[in-house]
């Protein structure tokens, strides 16, 4: 077992003895907070020593420095400063050491976590461009709730426990690599898989977050400009970040995402700044986006001026319920295709709103329900659109059933680009390809590069890849059904019967042959 999987599968064992009765969806809340929190005040102490602004003396921690030098008057230029750069500032009575030293001192009093909570929320006010990232980001710990403990005491005392759990964590692998990002990840996914249908809303299976990566980066060679990324269903960012892994280390990146879970906005928040995403290259937001369009939507005239990216990725929820009223007809995002979305189906209104900003010559990758190739009324109107109108469509990816968390319905992925210079579509059949797991099917790493090659060559390939022309789209109607294009019927066998009368008859032989060996020994034994 690797380092990091030990550390990693040694913190959720010992998480889950300490949540006792509380659901494990909801205490992923404490402990991936205070993990953030214990991140954010190691971040200020090595800002603070990196950049002098403090002077620590021989046999003095960082923390005591800041305790003696950040006090009366002076705090607040401390605070001033801390903010400017990182975007928050921790008071020094408020930092992890301080707080772990109280517990270990029984010093801890109930109201201290509250203190500590809304402390933050006020001080990430000093930095007006970085407050949306940073205020509120803890407000899902809900201090009050009585399986922590019937009473305040109990409460803090179980709190306490869960920062001696988290502050036990060794942040640095032996080679001396920073591996918080990655542990807080694998426990995102190990409160997914244990909150079954409620996990798939916030967390993307990594292998289908690698294959959408790997495609819309696949053609970006551009080192000198940031290369932009947006998500309108980002979950807890895990498929942004796997975009950023995708690209070269000094690539410049600029991640976008909205969500409208705010439980799940919050995770997303510390995330992606757990994995070193900086406030500056990170804008995400709180809110419905089919509802109101975002990022940008209409300037105080009335104008849009859509912002628009080089990669969109989704993993959007399937088959949702939207507002369908006439007057989205009058949306920019949803008026060049006719008719909108079903209101009880909101799949093609996360295609179209994802469609609208993404770049000339910039490539998507979303995760739908099979249900889009194939129905008809307003979503066949849709689908001719893009199809015929705008020749945005790309690639169809069939997936294997049961890969995601909460559904075992078969997916797909749908790959768009604007800018093609071909009109074919290329249609990939990669359902029946894949490991089974435990619990669930996973795609190995060489089904995923079967994937990526197949997309990559653009070739037909027996019985998993066909490249469909427009004709032939037409001539099915522009139903995008995997099976129209892909065919993997298997033929049986030929049967030779002559050979099977033959075995029975060998077969009718052994067994007579058998009886009367039995027979024969039944009247040795007098029987």
């Amino acid at each position: 077992m690797s380092d990091l999987n030990e550390i990693s599968s040694k913190l959720w064992a010992m998480a889950n003895e300490l949540r006792g009765n509380m659901d494990a969806a909801e205490y992923k809340n404490y402990i991936l907070a205070f993990m953030f929190y214990r991140y954010l005040s190691e971040h200020q102490e090595e800002y603070l020593v990196t950049n002098n602004v403090l002077d620590v003396e021989p046999g003095q921690t960082v923390n005591q420095a800041y305790l003696e030098q950040a006090n009366n008057e002076e705090l607040a230029d401390y605070l001033e400063d801390i903010s400017s750069s990182l975007g928050y500032a921790i008071e020094p009575l408020d930092t992890w050491a301080s707080l772990v030293h109280k517990i270990d001192e029984s010093m801890v009093i109930p109201s201290d976590y509250q203190s500590m909570f809304d402390h933050f929320n006020k001080n990430a006010e000093l930095n007006k461009e970085a407050e949306r990232d940073f205020r509120g980001v803890f407000n899902d710990v809900n201090l009050g709730d009585s399986r922590l403990g019937s009473s305040t005491n109990d409460r803090a005392k179980s709190l306490n426990r869960i920062v001696k759990l988290v502050d036990s964590i060794e942040y640095k692998s032996e080679d001396g690599k920073d591996v918080l990002g990655a542990i807080y990840e694998y426990l995102i996914k190990q409160f997914a898989a244990s909150a079954g249908k409620k996990g798939g809303e916030f967390y993307t299976p990594h292998e289908v977050s690698e294959i959408l990566a790997k495609i819309v980066t696949m053609d970006w060679d551009d080192a000198d400009s940031a290369f932009s990324v947006y998500d309108p269903a980002m979950g807890s960012g895990s498929l942004l970040l796997t975009v950023g892994q995708e690209l070269p280390d000094d690539q410049p990146i600029k991640y976008y995402g909205q969500e409208l879970n705010t439980t799940t906005y919050n995770l997303a928040r510390m995330n992606l700044m757990l994995h070193g995403v900086s406030f500056n290259n990170m804008t995400l937001s709180n809110a419905d986006t089919l509802e109101g369009d975002w990022p940008d939507g209409p300037d105080e005239k009335g104008v849009d001026r859509p912002r628009s990216f080089d990669a969109v990725v989704a993993n959007p929820p399937y088959s949702a319920h939207w507002d369908n009223s006439d007057t989205k007809l009058k949306d920019a995002r949803f008026k060049d295709y006719g008719k909108l979305a079903p209101k009880t189906k909101a799949d093609y209104a996360f295609i179209l709103h994802s469609l609208y900003h993404l770049k000339d010559g910039g490539t998507m990758a979303i995760v739908l329900p099979h249900g889009v190739l194939f129905r008809g009324a307003a979503e066949g109107v849709i689908r001719k659109a893009i199809i015929e109108n705008k020749n945005y469509l790309d690639t169809v990816i069939g997936l294997p059933a049961n890969i995601f968390y909460g559904t075992g319905i078969p997916t797909i992925i749908l790959v768009f680009k604007k800018g093609r210079e071909v009109k074919d579509i290329l249609f990939i059949d990669a359902s029946r390809e894949f490991e089974k797991a435990k619990n669930q099917n996973r795609l190995t790493p060489a089904n995923i590069e079967k994937i990526i090659e197949t997309y990559r060559n653009r070739e037909d390939v027996e019985k998993y890849a066909h490249v469909a022309s427009l004709e032939e789209v037409r001539e099915n109607d522009h139903n995008l059904n995997i099976p129209r294009y892909v065919d993997t019927f298997e033929e049986e066998e030929e049967v030779d019967l002559d050979e099977v009368l033959k075995l029975i008859e060998q077969d009718k032989r052994e067994i007579a042959e058998l009886e009367q060996e039995i027979a024969d020994q039944l009247k040795l034994l007098g029987v």
